[in-house]
């Protein structure tokens, strides 16, 4: 993900050029993208360390069906195929949860609320 999707978008910040991003919250093509970076970044790392999963497994999924469905919306179903791969791991992520060797469930053992 870090790679993938943040990686092109900080390009796309740092060249100079004019930036042509969806502006999906109304703030401005730049101030949308890095939003958008410093989300991804941040819930990316966050799932990587098994840091409150579920809940960073649902803004990335926000993103991945924003990017799906509303900024390729009208592209082949190609063009959009990665951000449905990412969504469907998400979301079997949030299903399933953060697996025993997470930063989650250490925190779990130690309020002795583990299952």
């Amino acid at each position: 993900m870090i790679f993938i999707h943040v990686v092109p978008k900080l390009e796309m910040l740092f060249k100079g050029e004019e930036i042509k991003f969806y502006d999906f919250i109304g703030l401005g093509d730049r101030n949308t993208l890095i939003v958008a970076i410093i989300l991804e970044l941040v819930f990316s790392f966050m799932l990587i360390i098994g840091l409150f999963t579920r809940i960073s497994s649902m803004v990335i999924s926000c993103i991945m069906i924003i990017a799906a469905f509303v900024v390729n919306g009208a592209q082949p179903l190609s063009s959009k195929e990665l951000s449905l791969l990412y969504l469907t791991i998400y979301i079997f992520i949030i299903a399933f949860g953060p697996g025993k060797y997470s930063i989650d469930q250490m925190i779990l053992k130690k309020r002795d609320l583990s299952f």
